[in-house]
């Protein structure tokens, strides 16, 4: 499953609106191929369900050679190698992604499987389905070696029993991600053959999500019958298995769901531009004190204070958080250089970028604020997030 789409509920478009690094996803692990891969906290959790729930199936196959402890150590084994084949699913669209062009912000391994963030979606649906289709497929193949492994060589038994059981896991992650609905795989090759025949990328989106939805009220029926069908034995109802496809059913219907509003908050994006936003811009040399260039502020009218150098080249922003964060009797004893962000390349932009495009330079580099310029190079304006972020609302 693949996460290339801003938040549908995304309250700061812009990104952090402290200026922030982005909080981390989970435990870092490495960075295979350059791209940094996390898992959550939420993941142990399920290791260790997996874990109690596979060594019953050990002690029954196994139970006369794996004595316990030690088939919870064989059981723990297939939770791990699953979430491998998790990782190797995900791995796989980033790498698709990353070699058609598309930058990978992380891999992510969690409760409900794995999510690989791409920074923006794919361009054409070509690229779409080729990026969607590759975990299933990887999966589909792992399904494949395991069953010509299991056919072909003399295992012993706990590996015999680990292959199969990794063997039907991944034929079952397979198909289950080639379901017809968004957030899984399967939607998003919906969406790109509807995208394909439309021309739209929205059109197709919107039809992949509501099949999603028709999926997560599928799923959640199906799990309630199978975990009652029991009942009518004098089995009782199955609460884990009721549980479980609760679960799975609201994943599917809030991914459904964002996917939905991501493309009608997509539609007001053209809304956003840069050049209507910016603040006027006071521009003073790092020496003069805080009191003083904020009276200069006041006296042009300007929203925002700039750092200059001598020559008139812009160095750095005074952030409008750090101003009214020092007290008044302290201003004229700071100087604005003491106060000032360091312009890095990407804290200036051109001061005619908007729509989608002003939300990716902006999430690329989360700050407070930034300097807009004009195509020769001299300064315009200044963009603070929180002018983009109530912008935004009142679309």
């Amino acid at each position: 499953m693949t996460n290339s789409a801003p938040p549908a509920e995304d309250k700061h478009p812009a990104g952090d609106p402290a200026g922030g690094p982005a909080p981390r996803p989970g435990l870092p692990m490495g960075r295979p191929f350059g791209i940094p891969v996390y898992v959550s906290p939420s993941w142990f959790l399920v290791a260790i369900l997996v874990t109690v729930m596979f060594e019953s199936q050990v002690n029954d196959r196994l139970g006369e050679i794996v004595a316990r402890p030690a088939s919870y150590a064989v059981a723990f084994a297939y939770a791990v190698l699953l979430y491998a084949s998790v990782f190797v699913h995900e791995l796989s669209h980033a790498i698709t992604a990353r070699v058609l062009g598309l930058p990978v912000r992380s891999v992510t391994l969690h409760i409900l499987g794995g999510e690989t963030a791409i920074e923006r979606e794919a361009p054409t649906p070509g690229r779409e389905f080729l990026i969607a289709f590759a975990g299933p497929l990887t999966n589909l193949v792992l399904a494949g070696g395991g069953l010509l492994v299991h056919a072909t060589l003399p295992l012993p038994p706990v590996l015999a029993l680990l292959v199969e059981a990794l063997t039907f896991a991944n034929l079952l992650v397979g198909v289950f991600n080639l379901l017809p609905g968004l957030p899984l795989d399967g939607g998003r090759l919906v969406r790109a053959a509807v995208w394909k025949a439309t021309g739209r990328a929205r059109n197709g989106a919107i039809v992949a999500g509501q099949v999603g939805r028709v999926l997560a009220l599928l799923c959640l029926f199906g799990g309630a019958y199978a975990a009652t069908y029991r009942t009518g034995t004098g089995g009782g109802i199955s609460w884990l298995a009721l549980l479980w496809s609760a679960l799975i059913a609201s994943f599917i219907w809030i991914g459904a769901s964002q996917a939905i509003r991501a493309e009608r908050i997509r539609d007001r994006f053209p809304l956003l531009q840069a050049r209507r936003l910016a603040r006027r811009a006071t521009r003073v040399t790092p020496e003069v004190p805080l009191a003083e260039a904020v009276r200069r502020a006041q006296e042009q009218q300007a929203g925002a204070i700039v750092v200059v150098d001598h020559d008139g080249a812009p160095r750095g922003l005074v952030s409008e958080k750090a101003v009214l964060a020092t007290p008044d009797h302290r201003r004229p004893w700071i100087t604005v250089g003491d106060l000032a962000r360091s312009l890095e390349p990407d804290l200036t932009l051109p001061a005619d970028l908007g729509g989608e495009d002003l939300i990716i330079a902006l999430r690329r580099a989360p700050a407070t604020e930034y300097l807009l310029t004009e195509p020769d190079g001299s300064v315009y304006g200044v963009l603070a997030t929180a002018d983009v972020d109530r912008a935004f609302a009142g679309l």
